[in-house]
């Protein structure tokens, strides 16, 4: 309720609220603009309410996630289910999502002439090697799984295409790193949260910027047992048209057969290649 104070005259003055700025999640980001509809992003924020463990939640359970209040989840919820993007589980109270959120995901692989050109070479090398392949995007302080190639020896099934995880913590965001400009290594590292992973995962700032500086020397990155339990992770940059570093190649083998010496010896010199002949057809699609 806004409150009153009183003028010169002594008459009631009905305070303003102040105006609201809105704002990104960063709170030192600077004010949006206004072309900024929020309503849209509060219905991405209803979608993204999904991302954790539930699969099925209440309103109320929706409302927490999203942090929205329960009229507008309410709302959105309604809208969402009208468009098909959401479902009421028949019986119960729940929400769940629908394949229809699938569609942006297909048209995004779909039109991706990254993974056109790099899916080959995971495809090789996963069989001739019998080992998981992957192919990871940038994306802000995370890289995001966009092509995986399961090898014989797959280790964690719970990652699939769409999985994140922070770029600082895997061999394959210590590669893009390690090709881009130190400042931005230093903003992304800002914006990382440094909870760990595993019990092995590094966290000390200083420390993951000497293993992105080590990785610029070596032309690739080498991780284990920080993101995954028993796994042991190569990669390798690729580099887009413009020069700059915006996905990696990796390959993830387990520990039970590899150490991380063997890794590192027999396994470079594959996402390297990979990596470098990915970069080079994507330069070759500029050079006419």
């Amino acid at each position: 309720m806004a409150r009153s104070s009183r003028d010169g005259s002594g008459r009631a003055v009905k305070a303003r609220k102040p105006r609201a700025v809105e704002k990104n999640a960063d709170n030192n980001a600077e004010p949006r603009s206004s072309l900024f509809v929020g309503s849209t992003e509060k219905a991405f924020q209803v979608l993204h309410a999904f991302d954790g463990p539930q699969r099925y939640m209440t309103l109320a359970d929706i409302a927490r996630a999203a942090d929205l209040d329960r009229s507008a989840t309410q709302r959105l919820v309604y809208t969402l289910e009208t468009l098909g993007y959401l479902k009421r589980i028949e019986g119960t109270r729940n929400y769940g999502l629908t394949s229809k959120v699938l569609q942006f995901s297909h048209s995004y692989l779909k039109a991706n002439d990254l993974i056109d050109r790099a899916s080959p070479y995971l495809l090789e090398i996963s069989r001739n090697l019998g080992e998981t392949t992957n192919l990871h995007e940038l994306d802000g302080h995370e890289v995001v799984f966009v092509a995986r190639f399961p090898g014989a020896h797959l280790i964690n099934i719970d990652i699939v295409i769409g999985s994140r995880l922070p770029t600082f913590f895997t061999a394959s965001g210590t590669a893009i790193l390690s090709a881009l400009p130190e400042e931005e290594r230093l903003d992304l590292l800002k914006r990382t949260p440094l909870a760990p992973l595993t019990p092995f995962t590094e966290t000390d700032p200083k420390a993951l910027l000497e293993r992105v500086r080590v990785a610029a020397r070596r032309g690739y990155a080498v991780i284990m047992n920080e993101t995954v339990m028993g796994d042991i992770s190569v990669a390798a940059p690729i580099i887009d048209e413009h020069g700059r570093a915006v996905a990696a190649i990796n390959i993830s083998v387990p520990t039970t057969r590899w150490t991380k010496e063997r890794a590192e010896a027999e396994l470079a010199q594959h996402v390297h290649v990979a990596a470098t002949s990915i970069s080079k057809s994507k330069f070759n699609r500029y050079a006419a």
